[in-house]
């Protein structure tokens, strides 16, 4: 198999819209996602949300306004999004887009309902 088969998908297009509601992300496999401020910053990379492993995952309230202000290139395979509330320790690689682009439904159906679970609110 060649290189170029076993490669991720590469972006061919980022762009903010919405007044940096939405982030749109298109691949060199033909995928396009649309995907919104809220679910890119609950779901964040970064350890301040993530933790150091599943089980420190935090579930983060009130994030349904927030906006993409800033992105900023890191190296060839990612960028780091800053949003408005101050938060802009996630680095989202290129592989981490598409897969967050595939599994966006399923995630946030799930941040959801932790969010009920937990007694917590979007706004």
């Amino acid at each position: 198999m060649s290189e170029a088969a076993n490669a991720a998908p590469w972006p061919t297009e980022l762009r903010v819209a919405d007044q940096g509601q939405m982030f749109h992300v298109s691949f060199d496999d033909g995928k396009s996602y649309a995907l919104t401020a809220e679910y890119l910053r609950v779901e964040s990379p970064s350890a301040e949300v993530q933790g150091h492993s599943p089980d420190q995952k935090i579930t983060v309230p009130g994030k349904r306004a927030v906006k993409v202000v800033k992105v900023d290139p890191v190296g060839n395979y990612a960028v780091r999004l800053l949003f408005d509330d101050g938060h802009a320790t996630g680095i989202y690689t290129w592989e981490l887009l598409h897969r967050m682009g595939e599994e966006q439904a399923e995630k946030f159906a799930a941040y959801e309902a932790e969010l009920t679970r937990l007694g917590l609110g979007r706004d």
